[in-house]
């Protein structure tokens, strides 16, 4: 039985188990796409079957790919990592927050996770609004001196940033600086088009998997539930960069590029400096929202012993319900599952410990001391 023979398997299997309803997992090693799998249910009402066009709202998985366009902007001398944001924006100056850079927001560290308290879901598809309310946030901690996650407010953050230093919104900067020029514009997106809607699986949560913060943060961190908007089709058709919506392959080809040194098909994303700058240690230790150790680069979360991604150099992101994708540049790999049941009924992260580790080892990948 060869790789992709197994992965088809593997992924019937845990649809055929109730685990999961419908997901797709891609992989490329050395550029080449060498598993593009699915299974499952895209419409279970209507009896519509998963395939490898079908789109998913993969949550903060996408926070990879703002974070990949915030970079690329950067290799083309268009913003740098250092500058105070007020210079880009000066209303984001606003309650103390003037010495916030790139940087801190890049890794969590502006001291901004939260929304205030009846922020809807509706105000989140109004981009002018949310980055008002964003410039005016005052910071719960000093910029800089804590990192914790940034849920949605990252979005807004980098995005707005991304519009003051370029003329472009985030949205257009994806599809125009990666999405197109890798062949995958219409499978990534921030924003999906109306021509995209058909193609979108169905998401579902039971209510069950609703995060909460540690004491000492405000709740409106976490004001809404892990099903926002997967299934709205204003709130997919709006630039919220927290998020994205894509195919396995789309997102796993855009990080295909990212470990093969921020190149694919001839397409340059950015240099190999700047792919190992990003995927340096920038935080290593609690993040006092999610109350829990991480470490992180720049924008992503880096891979290490038990965790998904699993080895050391390895960095991407993971969103609601298990949807992640991350590149490996010490073996050239990159990887992407998504999937439409946000409420796992096993142990906390079990389909993609069990789709990654059967990947690798099918692909001869297997990481030391892995079973």
């Amino acid at each position: 039985m060869n790789a992709q023979e197994r992965i088809d398997m593997l992924l019937q299997q845990l649809v055929g188990d109730g685990h999961e309803i419908g997901l797709q997992v891609a992989a490329y090693v050395d550029g080449e796409l060498v598993i593009d799998s699915w299974a499952g249910l895209a419409e279970p009402e209507m009896g519509r079957k998963v395939d490898g066009d079908t789109l998913f709202h993969v949550f903060s998985a996408g926070k990879g790919v703002t974070a990949t366009a915030v970079h690329v902007m950067a290799e083309r001398g268009v913003l740098a990592y250092d500058t105070p944001i007020v210079e880009l924006w000066p209303e984001f100056g606003a309650s103390g927050k003037e010495r916030v850079t790139v940087r801190h927001a890049l890794t969590h560290s502006a001291g901004v996770p939260h929304l205030p308290e009846g922020t809807s879901l509706v105000d989140l598809c109004d981009w002018d609004q949310m980055c008002a309310t964003v410039a005016a946030l005052a910071p719960i901690w000093e910029p800089g001196s804590r990192s914790g996650y940034h849920g949605l407010t990252f979005g807004w953050l980098l995005g707005e940033v991304v519009r003051r230093a370029s003329g472009r919104r985030i949205d257009q900067i994806v599809r125009e600086e990666i999405a197109a020029p890798l062949g995958i514009a219409d499978s990534l997106a921030l924003g999906i088009t109306a021509g995209m809607r058909p193609r979108m699986a169905v998401h579902h949560d039971d209510g069950v998997g609703a995060s909460t913060a540690p004491l000492d943060i405000p709740l409106s961190t976490y004001p809404f539930p892990h099903s926002l908007g997967a299934n709205d089709p204003v709130f997919l058709g709006s630039c919220v960069p927290a998020g994205a919506t894509a195919s396995a392959r789309g997102l796993a080809r855009m990080y295909a590029a990212l470990a093969n040194g921020g190149e694919f098909g001839g397409v340059t994303l950015m240099s190999r400096e700047r792919v190992a700058t990003i995927a340096a240690v920038a935080v290593d230790g609690v993040d006092v929202v999610l109350g829990r150790p991480i470490q992180r680069g720049l924008g992503y979360v880096l891979g290490r012993s038990g965790t998904p991604m699993g080895h050391v150099g390895s960095f991407g992101h993971s969103g609601t319900g298990e949807s992640i994708a991350f590149a490996d540049p010490q073996r050239r790999f990159a990887f992407a599952l998504t999937k439409s049941n946000l409420t796992q009924p096993g142990p906390a992260n079990s389909t993609v410990n069990n789709v990654v580790g059967e990947v690798r080892a099918a692909l001869g990948l297997s990481l030391p001391g892995a079973g």
